[in-house]
């Protein structure tokens, strides 16, 4: 297929920072993006400066009172007992100076990723500051200020009257925007992602499949902790292949978390650096089969920002440019650059070694148990395409 990619971007997404100790760090997006022109992948002429979003863009998603409520935490004027009622001010997600414009910038940043595609400038765009799936209408959570992908839906709607598949592959569960379209039948949301028995925020369940007249159209896939390559890879390929069938979108949004690797300090699962070359591929592949190509994708989760996030960043944008998967060692000139400045010893080859973490004794009881996930996924699918 040929297709067209833009890479959105700006160097003001490190001012999305709540402490030096906080484990959500947009270094990594600079670390991706160094890495790609060090691989020469990206080129100047496929970046596209993004934009900030307006109070009012904002407001397709997010409640005005909680809007003027981050507003004044951006200067110092929340006070804490204001901003808990919004979850700002929390561990998790505390005050910064500049949050509002920090967050804008996001949001806004994901909507220019949008008018790339549907204004007809290229078949794909890539927003690696979005993806922050877990805030709320009026409330913050899980270092999410701004829900850049709920506003862009909300701004495909309103804007581009589209039907919009949002897939999201992060190890946490995209409840913000789940519930922004539980009773959607416009918006489909699909979320595989780590069992909320053990993980932030709990919840995402197969049972979640909607409300009113958006039943039907919320699907969950929550795999057992220590899942390796090849169950994700099962249950998400044959799931989602049965839904963007089932749902027919105009467009796919896809938020691709880089947290399910075996690395990552947050969560439990242990997929390697195969999963972030198949996610993308089969993203890529649907959005030409359903969508006429138009595919909008978001950055995300991902902690280990040194020696997991921009590899499978890297990977995701290669295969947008519908280029081969990167193989063999890391450019030289990103490892002397980096290397100095990481905690820890950095990766030099894009794949993960065999053998790079502990056997998993539990692997046959987690396979099946994914599977019986999978099945109980796939009949209420198969039943809403016979009920429709």
């Amino acid at each position: 297929m040929s297709c067209s990619s833009k890479f959105v971007y700006s160097k003001d997404y490190a001012t999305y920072r709540f402490s030096d100790d906080h484990p959500f760090n947009q270094m990594r997006v600079e670390l991706t993006c160094d890495l790609l022109k060090d691989s020469g992948a990206l080129k100047d002429e496929d970046i596209v400066s993004p934009r900030y979003a307006t109070e009012e863009e904002l407001a397709l998603f997010h409640s005005r009172e909680y809007i003027e409520a981050v507003k004044k935490a951006s200067v110092g004027d929340l006070s804490e007992e204001e901003g808990f009622e919004f979850g700002i001010g929390t561990e998790d997600t505390p005050m910064f100076e500049g949050m509002h414009e920090a967050s804008s910038l996001i949001v806004g940043s994901t909507l220019s990723a949008i008018d790339e595609v549907m204004e007809g400038r290229t078949d794909h765009s890539l927003n690696l500051g979005g993806g922050l799936h877990h805030g709320f209408e009026r409330r913050a959570s899980g270092f999410c200020i701004y829900n850049d992908g709920a506003v862009g839906i909300k701004y495909l709607q309103k804007k581009y009257n589209q039907r919009v598949m949002y897939v999201d592959t992060d190890a946490h569960h995209g409840d913000g925007v789940q519930w922004a379209f539980y009773g959607d039948p416009d918006i489909c949301t699909f979320s595989i992602h780590e069992t909320g028995r053990y993980l932030f925020p709990g919840t995402g369940y197969v049972n979640e499949r909607g409300l009113k007249e958006g039943y039907g159209y919320a699907f969950n896939l929550p795999i057992d902790a220590f899942t390796e390559d090849e169950s994700f890879l099962d249950v998400y390929e044959s799931a989602f292949k049965k839904i963007a069938a089932y749902f027919k979108p105009d467009i796919i949004v896809s938020q691709n978390g880089a947290d399910a690797h075996f690395y990552d300090p947050l969560t439990h699962l242990c997929s390697t650096m195969k999963i972030y070359e198949r996610i993308p591929a089969l993203t890529h592949e649907l959005a030409h089969k359903h969508c006429g190509g138009k595919w909008v994708a978001l950055g995300g989760g991902g902690y280990d920002i040194w020696r997991v996030v921009p590899r499978a960043w890297a990977q995701l944008w290669k295969v947008m440019k519908d280029q081969a998967p990167f193989q063999g060692e890391l450019p030289a000139a990103w490892l002397e650059k980096w290397e100095p400045e990481a905690p820890f010893s950095l990766p030099h080859t894009w794949h993960d070694p065999d053998g790079s973490y502990k056997k998993i004794p539990r692997k046959p009881e987690i396979t099946e148990k994914n599977a019986k996930t999978l099945k109980a996924a796939m009949q209420f699918i198969n039943n809403q395409i016979h009920y429709n």
